[in-house]
Parts: C-alpha cells; structure tokens; sequence
C-alpha cells in the first residue's frame, strides 16, 4: 500500500486507482498513429499517391513519361509554390508536422495549466486526431496534397493530446506510484499498438483473399485506425477529473493569449531550476538516440542486413509485443531499486544492443529476431521513466506547460541522430559504422543522467522525492 493509499479513505483510494488505470488507456489508443498509421502504412501510400499525381502531370503536359514503378519517383510535385520530387514528400512532411508542432505545445500545455481543462482538452485533441486519421481513407488517386494537410492536422493533435495526457501523471499519482503507473501505461501502449499493427497487416496481406485491392485495404487500415483511436479514448476520458482549480476564467481567444502570457513566465522561471533543465537536456539527447534506432532499424536489416520484407514485418511485431514485457520490467525494478538508477541501466543496455547489431550477420533473421527482443526490452521502459522522473522536477501547477517543453525538445532535436547515421554511412559507406555510431547518444545520455543530483531537483521545485530514487 503507498503512502497516498493510507492517508485517503478507501472510496478516495478506490477512485485513485481507478484514474490510474484509466489513465494508461490512453497510452493504449493513440499509440495507433505512430505504429500503424506513421511508421508502416501512410509513408508509402502517400508517396504511391504522390507519385502517381506526378506521372499524371507528366502526361497531361506531354512530356516524357516518369521512370519506372518506383515510389520514389523522380517526376516533381508542387505545393504552396515549391517544387520537389514526389519521392521526397515524406521526409519534408515529417519535417514540417514538427516545426508546427515546435510553435504548437508549447501554448497548448499554457492553456491547460491556465484553465485547467485538461479533460476537455484530451477529448477535443484525441478525437480531432482520430478523426482526421479516419478521413485519410479519403485520400486516394492523385489527391495526395489532402493527405498532407489530413496529417499534419493529425500530428498536432496527436502531440498536444500527449503533452495534456502526460500531464495528468502528478495529479493522479503520488511520488512513490509513478514509476509504476507510467511504466504500466507505456508497456500497455505497445501492446496496443502492436495488436492494432497486427490486425492491420492481416487486412493488409490477406486483401486478395477478399478480393480488395491494395490501396482499398490501406484506406480501411486508416479508417479503423482513426475509430481505435477514439473508442479506446473514452475510457481515460470516463475516469480522469479535474484536480486543481483554475487560475483564469478565460475562454476562446482570451484564454489563447493568457495562455501566452502563461508560457512567457513558464520560460523565464524555468532558468530557476537548472537541474530540471539538465535531467531535460540528457533526456532530449538519449531520446534522438532511441527515436533514430527505432526509424533506422528496418532500414539496416534491409539494405545492410539483406533481410527480406517479412522478416522485418516479423521484428517489428516482435519489438512491440516485447516493448510490453520490458515496460512492465522497467516499473518492477524502478520500484526496488530506484528510477534513476533503472534509466542508467537501461541506457547501458542500449549501448550493448547497438554493439550486438554490428555484429550480426547478413542474411541471419535469428540473430536480427533476438536484436528486436533486446531493443524491445528497453524501448519503453526507458521512455517510461524518463516521463515519471521528470514529472516529479516539475514545479506543482505547471505539469503541462514543462511537458510541452519535454516534447518541443524531443521533437526539436529528432533530426540529429538520423542525420549522423545517415552522414556516417554515406563517409563510410557501411550502415554497420552508421548503426555503430549511435552509440554515442547513449553514452553521453548515460553521463548526464548519472550527474544530475535528481532528489535535489525534485526538492527545489518543492515536490517531495519519492522514498526509493
């Protein structure tokens, strides 16, 4: 029983738990939009769309037909004025749905910290989000710059949907639960997401069973992606409450400019608190580090590893189911021996995994099965710390505004570390020298982590260390 446990009345407690376990739910419904949706199915459906609005172009301009079947056509497309070919679409998107992102959280954890709405807020941003996924099944035939503006609608929504979802974390549980609850609600995300990746690859393989075609099954995949989304949301929406009062009665666009006001302050008082600003600075570098393998890993086992597509089908259902296996470790041994010392350990593991990928052999799908399994064991729960134990730096009252600082950071310094990989394999010409490298993300996390004094962090915002740290 925690601490919390035996200060409440039993019904308090009983409606404690019962936030918490709705709580992890979320983790559970969105994680839907960056398995199924962004990593395996939109990239390429979007560039196929892309591509084949180019060749259109191409011939309604009577000129020389586009090379090939190739997604990654070379024949242009053009948007707002610029012009690019449509096998680069996805990489510029991406770029742009993060800069929006960048200008976005930051406001929108002002505004939930201001007005305390937060339940409002994740049900307006979630079920915006689920459904500009859902109507992504309208993007078909040459139509690719609907999907464009679908996604990034998408990815707003999806990012400010987590910073006020992470920031519900303090008020629902107590110093000692949170490694435990934030751990069971990342491991329950992948497990959600890697059910929800599974049934879409059989609708996806099985298309010509049922005489569906191919882009038909990926539109249906976008469709019952987008109404996972918003069922599995009501059930956090069902047990969350609100917990502070508000600190203004704005609305509509007043509360848009306190909330402005709100971040200014946020960033000047943030100065105060340099050790949460280091614990954040590591955070941010480590995190590019597990974000880059987890992009650049399909790509190794392709290109350098010579693995067929199956068997990378197979290793990414691997990494998400045993993603909850290594969440729920993460939490148990958080639990006995502390948060901190469990990231500095789990971050150890990391860099022995990325020096286990160097050696595996081409050709061999055991060995590249058994990678999966090592980066799925600390994929989540190293996340999953990382957000209880900077939940516990933040100054009480401000969870949402310093969670958008946490996920403006992580998406601000996303393009590092596929950058090195990308630039050391193109010096080397070796993707084993590329994967190597990224070692040094991990190791210099390592060092920062291990110097943050963070029962001292915790004590200058005023919250009280849990008892094992």
């Amino acid at each position: 029983m925690s601490v919390m446990d035996s200060d409440l009345a039993p019904d308090a407690a009983r409606r404690r738990r019962r936030e918490q376990r709705g709580w992890c739910w979320y983790d559970w419904a969105n994680s839907v939009f960056p398995t199924s949706v962004t990593t395996v199915f939109l990239s390429l459906y979007l560039t196929s769309v892309a591509a084949e609005g180019a060749r259109a172009d191409v011939a309604r301009n009577g000129l020389n037909p586009c090379p090939g079947g190739n997604a990654l056509v070379q024949c242009d497309i053009s948007i707002f004025g610029l012009t690019f070919p449509a096998g680069s679409l996805w990489g510029y998107l991406l770029s742009v749905a993060t800069v929006v992102q960048v200008v976005v959280l930051p406001i929108t954890g002002a505004i939930a910290d201001r007005t305390q709405s937060k339940r409002l807020m994740l049900a307006v941003f979630a079920f915006g989000g689920a459904g500009t996924t859902a109507l992504l099944a309208l993007v078909g035939g040459q139509d690719w710059q609907l999907g464009v503006v679908l996604f990034i609608l998408g990815n707003i929504c999806f990012g400010a949907s987590v910073v006020v979802y992470y920031s519900f974390l303090p008020e629902i549980a107590d110093a000692d639960e949170r490694d435990q609850v934030s751990s069971r609600g990342w491991a329950i995300g992948y497990l959600g997401g890697g059910l929800a990746l599974a049934m879409h690859l059989v609708i996806y393989l099985g298309h010509d069973a049922v005489g569906m075609d191919s882009d038909t099954a990926v539109r249906l995949v976008f469709l019952s992606s987008g109404v996972w989304w918003a069922v599995f949301t009501l059930l956090p929406l069902t047990a969350l409450r609100r917990h502070q009062a508000p600190e203004g009665s704005e609305r509509g666009t007043s509360a848009v400019t306190a909330g402005f006001r709100q971040l200014l302050r946020t960033f000047r008082q943030a100065r105060h608190f340099p050790l949460t600003l280091a614990f954040l600075g590591a955070y941010w570098i480590y995190t590019d580090g597990i974000s880059t393998v987890s992009q650049v890993s399909a790509q190794y086992g392709s290109l350098e590893l010579k693995l067929p597509q199956d068997s990378l089908i197979i290793t990414l259902l691997i990494v998400q189911f045993i993603a909850f296996v290594g969440g729920m470790l993460h939490g148990t041994l958080a639990r006995r021996i502390g948060a901190k010392k469990t990231i500095l350990i789990s971050l150890a593991t990391w860099l022995a995994v990325l020096v286990a990928a160097y050696f595996v052999q081409a050709g061999q799908d055991l060995q590249f099965y058994g990678l999966a399994v090592g980066i799925g064991l600390v994929l989540g729960g190293t996340n999953a710390l990382s957000r209880s134990l900077f939940s516990q730096m933040v100054p009480p009252g401000r969870e949402a505004e310093y969670f958008s600082l946490y996920e403006v950071g992580e998406r601000s310094t996303s393009w590092l570390g596929p950058l090195v990989f990308a630039g050391v394999g193109q010096a080397t010409g070796s993707f084993r020298l590329a994967i190597i490298s990224l070692v040094a993300f991990f190791a210099i996390g390592l060092v920062l982590v291990s110097l943050v004094p963070v029962r001292r962090a915790i004590e200058a915002v005023g919250n009280r260390p849990p008892k094992i740290l």
